[in-house]
């Protein structure tokens, strides 16, 4: 039995889109969309969030290129996960999100949302398909 909730991230170059599972792990829900500003204060509010949600373990999406390898856009997420796991000192695990922004953008275009209002809501909608995954994966 979980102790706390799992946060899902989708980690940009100018956004970290910002998911929290349920207390049974079972369902995903997006919290935020944090606009990077530094290091320092993007931890800031990473850690306000997990302190608000309990939360006791990370997912992040890791953007492999699509034959599977890791690209320079993988190596900087991992690095700032690296910072993530040693300054807030909470587990951070991995999870592929190869074509998961394209999957939020079909939802989004799906659901009828216009062009502007879809660019507010895709880093928090992929961070939801990254961690629903993860939660979907985790029950087999």
């Amino acid at each position: 039995m979980l102790t706390g909730r799992i946060m899902g991230l989708d980690i940009g170059n100018s956004t970290i889109g910002v998911a929290v599972s349920d207390m049974l792990g079972i369902t995903a829900q997006g919290i935020t969309t944090i606009h990077r500003k530094s290091k320092k204060k993007d931890l800031e509010e990473l850690k306000k969030i997990i302190d608000e949600q309990n939360v006791n373990l990370i997912v992040s999406g890791l953007p492999k290129n699509m034959n599977g390898t890791i690209g320079p856009q993988a190596e900087l997420v991992k690095k700032f996960c690296e910072l993530i796991e040693s300054e807030l000192k909470i587990k951070v695990e991995f999870w592929d999100e190869r074509l998961t922004t394209v999957s939020a953008q079909r939802v989004l275009i799906d659901g009828d949302i216009s062009r502007k209002n879809r660019k507010k809501v895709i880093d928090k909608l992929a961070a939801v398909i990254i961690l629903q995954n993860y939660l979907d994966y985790r029950k087999f």
